[in-house]
């Protein structure tokens, strides 16, 4: 299974042999479940609902049920609801007449009229805005098209609508962010894609498809993984899923010179280290720097640590030492750690799933039972502080 990237503009895609085979790529208990939900889910036209991290393949189950199904001699078109303000979703959804805003110099069919008969993906549509979630509950629930500037209905369409989200919807609904009776009506099947983490037998599979892919497209001869470059790369954590990977056997594909891939081959993010680093006194005072730029300087954490470290200019090795200082401070709280580092309380959430993508999370409870803590009472996994996201 592989992972694919939707621009933020509509555009119809067909299968391509990278993104796509006849079967999801892996050999493990939740791929093959997948496979079977996937056929099941293709012997109907029910709504299907997609979730998953991203870059786990969302688009790839989508296209595969297109393709098993009895649509599959129409079209399957696709766009991304990320990002792109409700007049011109809205255009690009419905349609619209001539001389409905400015720069409609003739009318225009949006995608669900051009879909009929067929399917339409909508990736990330847990990033609908309120009345775009009104708009497309309406068209659920009756099929009629009205296009942008129009008074009245234009067409009535049969589209099979599968929706994908990595957002976690329930939490959504709970702040009232999405429409509880368009979730019951986008959720008749519910597939979820299980992160590559959850699966590293997959990634021997997922690696000898895109080496030989990317080797055919790029005209050269096929690499080979040394079987130790091969366990490093399957304990790896893949933050970005299936995506992370596949672009990154490009590369691997487009420097390979000797025809065999060694450990030393292999970008140093993706070596895991085999025993932590002793931080030298010039990494000390980095850390301590930046620590004090936050701390008393006040200034955010995304600025003063995150860019740097997106950059490459700290280490991993650093961040943990950061955020080990910090939680010594706040007593083993995140959710002080988050304020004390100068971001704002709604950055709680993003804050954890930075540290967990890069494999930076620091175990909290260490610093709860430091010398001096007064007793706040059981804490549990459902606590106030415990980092949960």
């Amino acid at each position: 299974m592989s992972g694919t990237t939707p621009t933020a503009q509509t555009t119809v895609r067909e299968p391509h042999p990278v993104d796509v085979s006849e079967r999801l790529l892996g050999h493990s208990a939740a791929i093959r479940e997948l496979d079977e939900e996937i056929q099941y889910a293709a012997r109907s036209d029910a709504k299907v609902l997609i979730t998953g991290e991203s870059g786990v393949g969302k688009e790839i189950l989508a296209r595969l049920i297109h393709r098993h199904s009895n649509r599959s001699h129409s079209q399957l078109l696709a766009i991304n609801c990320a990002g792109l303000p409700d007049s011109l979703l809205e255009s690009e959804l419905f349609g619209h007449v001539r001389g409905a805003f400015t720069g409609a110099y003739r009318d225009k069919v949006g995608l669900l009229e051009m879909a009929n008969r067929g399917t339409i993906f909508m990736d990330e549509v847990g990033e609908m805005t309120l009345r775009m979630q009104a708009l497309l509950l309406r068209f659920l629930e009756t099929g009629e098209i009205q296009r942008v500037g129009s008074d009245r209905p234009q067409a009535r369409v049969d589209v099979r609508v599968i929706a994908a989200t990595n957002r976690n919807l329930t939490e959504r609904i709970a702040a009232k962010e999405f429409r509880e009776d368009l979730y019951y009506r986008l959720n008749v099947i519910h597939l979820t894609v299980p992160p590559l983490r959850e699966r590293p037998e997959d990634v021997p599979d997922l690696l000898d498809h895109f080496l030989q892919t990317y080797a055919e497209r790029h005209g050269v001869a096929t690499p080979k993984l040394s079987p130790e470059a091969l366990a490093r790369l399957v304990a790896y954590r893949w933050g970005g899923n299936v995506r992370e990977l596949k672009n990154f056997v490009e590369r691997l594909v487009l420097k390979s010179r000797t025809g065999l891939i060694m450990p030393e081959d292999l970008p140093a993010e993706l070596l895991p280290p085999a025993v932590p680093r002793p931080q030298t006194t010039v990494r000390v005072a980095v850390v301590d720097s930046m620590f004090d730029r936050m701390v008393n300087g006040h200034e955010s954490f995304w600025t003063v640590v995150y860019e740097p470290f997106m950059l490459r200019d700290l280490t991993r090795d650093d961040l943990r030492a950061i955020v080990s200082r910090g939680l010594e401070q706040s007593r083993g709280s995140y959710r002080i750690l988050v304020t004390l580092f100068g971001m704002a309380v709604d950055d709680y959430k993003r804050f954890l799933n930075f540290l967990r993508k890069h494999d930076c999370q620091i175990p909290f409870q260490r610093f709860r039972n430091a010398p001096g803590r007064e007793d706040e009472g059981p804490m549990n996994g459902a606590g106030d502080d415990s980092p949960k996201a």
